[in-house]
């Protein structure tokens, strides 16, 4: 992860963009206090990521757009989405799934509860093996 201080990075973004940004980063923080957050100026996001015991594992990120921001799930494609609000499939994106916000009343008025469990359920996915994931999407293919 790069130096760059976040604030710095979120400079060159509109205002509402890195107003949504700032309330993404506090959801994160709020939901997992352990998270390490960091850029990473090559994909031009936010990084989040949770120790484990051998390394850091990347479990989401914010990635900012001129016009809108998404909150990326790095392996959103295990989670549990049965209202079918996470974005992706479509793009054939093997494993992220991300929500998209255009500004702070978005983010602010996103379900508390759901924004919880997707996080918590992020940082879950991050600490297991491949062989885990895989199993669970075996269980969802079934269902």
């Amino acid at each position: 992860m790069d130096e760059l201080p976040v604030e710095a990075f979120l400079e060159s973004y509109p205002p509402h963009i890195r107003e949504a940004a700032e309330g993404l980063r506090r959801l994160v923080r709020g939901a997992v206090p352990d998270a390490v957050e960091g850029l990473r100026l090559g994909w031009r996001v936010i990084g989040y990521s949770i120790p484990t015991a051998r390394r850091l594992k990347l479990f989401g990120a914010i990635g900012p757009e001129p016009k809108h921001i998404h909150l990326f799930f790095h392996y959103g494609a295990f989670l549990a989405d049965p209202e079918r609000i996470l974005e992706g499939a479509h793009l054939r994106l093997r494993q992220v799934r991300y929500l998209t916000f255009t500004s702070i009343d978005q983010v602010a008025t996103f379900p508390p509860e759901t924004m919880e469990r997707l996080l918590m359920e992020a940082t879950q996915l991050a600490t297991m093996t491949r062989e885990q994931r895989l199993t669970i999407a075996m269980e969802v293919s079934v269902t």
